[in-house]
C-alpha cells in the first residue's frame, strides 16, 4: 500500500489538529477528526498525538492511515 502525501500550506503560525484532518479532506468535519486523535489512529512527526487541538506548524508531518500531510508555510 502506497503513502500518500498532501501539501497543505498553513495561514498563520499553526493550524489545530483536528481541523488538518478536516481541511486535508482526511475525515469529514473536525468533530470526526478529535475522534480520530482521540483513538491513537494519528500521528505527528513519527509519534503517536492524543491531543486533539495541538498546534501543528509549518515544517511537521501528520499521518493517518496510508494518508500523510507535510505542513508548510505560504509561499511569497
Amino acid at each position: 500500500m502506497s503513502k500518500e502525501v498532501v501539501r497543505f500550506e498553513v495561514v498563520g503560525d499553526h493550524v489545530e489538529l483536528n481541523q488538518l484532518l478536516k481541511l486535508a479532506g482526511f475525515c469529514a468535519s473536525g468533530g470526526e477528526g478529535k475522534h480520530l486523535v482521540a483513538a491513537g489512529l494519528v500521528s505527528v512527526d513519527g509519534e503517536v498525538e492524543l491531543r486533539k487541538t495541538c498546534k501543528i506548524r509549518p515544517g511537521q508531518r501528520v499521518r493517518y492511515g496510508n494518508q500523510e500531510v507535510e505542513v508548510v508555510a505560504p509561499e511569497g
